[in-house]
């Protein structure tokens, strides 16, 4: 028998990985025979290099980035074990969690640091880039991670523009001359899971911006900064991204991506689908086990479970969604591959005591999952 384990995190709690190996704790005691595959899975966000690296094999590099308010910060990507391909977190240098809650300010800062992570990737020799962009702090539809690159944005005046969301108003001019040229011959994806234009209503400035510190007033500069992005972007190089679903994604980093890197955006799980050969894993298996911190109707729109799922059904594969609880609508995701779901919480508890045992509680689980596939097993 053989039980493909692919877990997203649970959020605040435990990692992917954490997960993956709790649940194998639970097959080994139902049985040490059953052949046992694990594929930490993320979304894009926080975590998605060391969840990627961990499936798909490979190593973390670390270095030292231009953080979100312009300080150093301890950053890191992964290679992955082909050799040929990087996955870049960009909440690694330009998150919000590396901005204290009093001096956020997406008019302030930057995506410098994730420019600088992907020009060590391209040092290192890389053929192609995942890029996971959730999570971001910034506003400055990626000018600072261009500009460490070698894109100059220009004012009325011909005047080099500094960093942060505050120019995006004032740019007049793109020029790429300087333009790093491996950009352009790298294969690059962007783990995408919203689908935004860059301004308007919908999109980076008014749906995201006030998340990461912006005042209404600071909101609508932001907006109109990135229109006038966008009739840069025409002016100076006949590219038109605004209305692309994504392009508002992480502060407009989308757009960027788009305009500058000719990125394909793609939602999370299924880059994550691609880069870990998924399909390849979960075709001969007898059982997918994944999950999430909270399962419920949201889980349908796309998040990993139902994406895994997707794909298993394909094969025939049967699945088993074990999470750390089950709220309202949860039961959508049947209509969605997912044959069975369960809470790993076992009796009514504080959400702390429920966090503190939620391992021990995924093993225990578990056990009784492939103890009931196992007696089914028996009697056929």
């Amino acid at each position: 028998m053989k039980i493909v384990v692919a877990p997203d995190s649970f959020k605040g709690n435990l990692t992917s990985m954490e997960v993956a190996d709790f649940v194998e704790s639970g097959i080994r005691k139902a049985d040490e025979a059953i052949e046992i595959v694990k594929i930490p899975v993320a979304d894009g966000g926080e975590g998605s290099v060391a969840a990627m690296v961990a499936a798909a094999g490979g190593e973390i590099r670390a270095i030292s980035v231009t953080g979100p308010l312009g300080e150093p910060v301890e950053s890191f990507w992964g290679l992955l074990s082909d050799g040929r391909t990087a996955v870049i977190e960009m909440a690694a240098a330009a998150g919000l969690h590396l901005v204290p809650e009093s001096l956020r300010n997406p008019m302030e800062t930057t995506t410098w640091g994730v420019g600088q992570l992907l020009l060590d990737a391209l040092n290192a020799g890389v053929a192609r880039v995942i890029m996971c962009i959730g999570g971001s702090a910034t506003n400055d539809a990626g000018t600072g991670m261009m500009q460490a690159l070698g894109v100059r944005f220009l004012d009325s005046g011909g005047n080099l523009l500094g960093r942060g969301g505050k120019i995006l108003a004032d740019i007049h001019q793109v020029d790429i001359s300087d333009l790093d040229p491996r950009v352009s011959q790298t294969e690059m994806m962007a783990a995408c899971d919203v689908t935004n234009p860059l301004f308007g209503p919908r999109g980076a400035a008014y749906v995201y911006a006030p998340q990461k510190g912006a005042s209404p007033e600071m909101t609508r500069q932001l907006d109109e900064g990135l229109q006038c992005f966008s009739a840069a972007l025409q002016q100076s190089l006949e590219i038109d991204v605004a209305n692309v679903p994504g392009a508002g994604a992480a502060g407009g980093l989308g757009a960027a991506l788009l305009a500058f890197c000719q990125a394909r955006l793609m939602p999370g799980i299924d880059v994550v689908i691609e880069a870990t050969d998924f399909a390849g894993k979960i075709r001969d298996a007898d059982l997918l086990i994944t999950g999430e911190g909270r399962t419920d109707g949201q889980t349908a729109f796309g998040k990993v479970p139902v994406g895994l799922a997707m794909v298993a059904k394909q094969y025939g594969v049967p699945v088993v969604c074990l999470s750390g609880g089950l709220a309202e609508g949860y039961e959508a995701i049947y209509a969605h591959g997912v044959d069975a779901a369960f809470s790993n919480v076992t009796d009514a508890m504080p959400l702390a005591q429920a966090m503190e045992r939620s391992g021990p509680m995924l093993t225990q689980a578990t056990y009784a999952i492939v103890r009931l596939l196992l007696a089914f097993r028996k009697k056929a």
